[in-house]
């Protein structure tokens, strides 16, 4: 990539400043390494919550940054705590609270940098798409601003189009009584785009039953909102969301695909380790899964991971458990110490004593580099974006159970659009389990999800090199948005 030479004084600055989830902070963290590799200063911005747990996971000189990369802080709103615990905010706590008390804090800290003497004029802007309040500092600045969805192009075109299905009185649902009945397989055929889509692969808050949902109102606006942001970055690239692309053209400022962001930035060594160093999750991370893995065969462990936010009753991790059990699979299990609602994962004795030999539970693990690994067969997702995107740069098949916000329509996505995904039921079975771990491991469909995986991972690669289009495209977006014509 091009990069910018200058001294620290004349040099771009962007504030980067994701959504305080740590799906959103892994995602923003690459777009500032990005920016910085062409020369940017970076203000990266975290909550002060977040921050805290950033310092207790990766270690109290995690956070002191480079000259010329910094992290800074703003109060979420909510309640403060003493007790930094290793479990994500309430999302809806913060939706509400960001909307109502962030704009104050991150606008003094932006009169604060500017008035810094040490540290370049702020230039632009880069905002998570659902922290939209970012749009009126930008604009008492006067600085353009660049929104990130970190979010999947299909689970970000549904939001899009929420109000499509309001109009037409599918959503809110009417009341309980469709949750259980053929409502969800309504087919939606009316968003352009989209195809072979149903109420049921929707995100998640279009089954809300409340006339007056919050999270409806909320993408509602913030969606409504990013129509006034000066261009929309998303991390996909254009052969595997083609059609959405193009609807999404039509509503939208200009929109540039970057991803996937990972190997955008493989695509260019960093010269200072400290960059390297930067990391963004909330967990400690146990390095010893890679070395367990290592002496495996190649495509031989099914590795299973919910994310950051999604949980489960005891009874579902109990079905989980003899489901990979009766597969007789070898199997990397992450159980974050949050993820069984109201207390901790208890496995059955025997199924401990079962598994010892094929089996490791681990609390959290560098999932990029796991999912990379030529050991790992077949990934047991939750479907958010970062994990699809990273299964589909490893090469590596899916199993697919949605929890939240858009992944299942990431999962919608994954089975039926690129081929490389099968979908286990909410109420989940031992035996469906078992069933689709054995499929994905060594049965005829797993060996095609398998080559559409590979498939995909290719032309994930050659989207990212020099000249592929997303590489044209950070660097379009850069030059066309970001950049102010002084510094070209």
């Amino acid at each position: 990539m091009d990069s910018i030479v200058g001294e620290e004084e004349k040099k771009p600055h962007a504030v980067c400043i994701p959504f305080p989830a740590q799906g959103h902070i892994n995602a923003m963290i690459k777009v500032a390494k990005l920016l910085h590799h062409r020369g940017f200063h970076i203000t990266f911005v975290n909550t002060e919550y977040n921050h805290k747990r950033l310092l207790k996971s990766r270690g109290p000189d995690s956070l002191k940054g480079l000259p010329d990369f910094h992290f800074q802080t703003i109060p979420d709103g909510l309640p403060p705590s003493d007790n930094i615990i290793d479990a994500t905010q309430d999302i809806r706590a913060l939706c509400v609270s960001i909307a109502k008390n962030c704009l104050v804090p991150f606008r003094n800290l932006l009169s604060e940098l500017n008035s810094d003497l040490n540290t370049p004029p702020i230039t632009g802007i880069v905002s998570d798409g659902c922290m939209s309040f970012t749009l009126q500092a930008a604009d008492e600045l006067g600085v353009s601003t660049v929104f990130f969805w970190a979010h999947s192009a299909c689970g970000t075109f549904a939001y899009m189009n929420y109000h499509l299905l309001m109009e037409k009185g599918l959503i809110p649902l009417k009341d309980e009584s469709y949750l259980r009945n053929a409502y969800l397989d309504t087919p939606i055929d009316f968003i352009p785009g989209m195809k072979n889509m149903r109420l049921r692969d929707l995100p998640s808050s279009a089954r809300s039953t409340d006339p007056n949902d919050f999270f409806l109102d909320y993408i509602k606006g913030e969606t409504k909102r990013t129509e006034k942001a000066d261009a929309v970055i998303l991390n996909t690239f254009d052969a595997l969301d083609q059609d959405i692309l193009d609807a999404l053209s039509t509503m939208l400022p200009r929109v540039y695909t970057i991803g996937p962001l990972q190997l955008l930035l493989n695509q260019f060594q960093f010269e200072d380790d400290d960059l390297k160093s930067i990391g963004s999750n909330l967990w400690k991370e146990e390095s010893g899964c890679l070395e367990w893995l290592n002496p495996k065969e190649p495509g031989s462990v099914v590795y299973v991971n919910f994310g950051s936010v999604t949980v489960m009753t005891p009874q579902q991790l109990v079905e989980f458990a003899w489901g990979l059990a009766n597969s007789e699979q070898t199997f990397l299990w992450i159980i974050r110490s949050d993820l069984v609602v109201g207390e901790s994962a208890v496995f059955p004795p025997k199924f401990m004593s079962r598994t010892k030999e094929r089996g490791m539970l681990a609390g959290w693990c560098p999932q990029e580099q796991v999912l990379s690994h030529p050991a790992i067969g077949g990934f047991l997702t939750h479907c958010g974006w970062n994990s699809t995107l990273e299964s589909i740069c490893g090469g590596v098949p899916v199993i697919c159970w949605p929890f939240f916000a858009e992944q299942p329509t990431n999962c919608r996505y994954s089975c039926v659009h690129w081929g490389i995904g099968d979908e286990i039921q909410q109420d989940v079975k031992r035996e469906d389990v078992e069933r689709l771990v054995r499929d994905l491991m060594v049965g005829d469909k797993g060996k095609e999800m398998k080559k559409a995986a590979m498939e995909w991972q290719n032309k994930a690669e050659a989207a990212a090199t020099p000249g592929g289009s997303s590489h044209v495209n950070f660097n379009n977006m850069v030059n066309d948005i970001l950049l102010p014509k002084q510094y070209y």
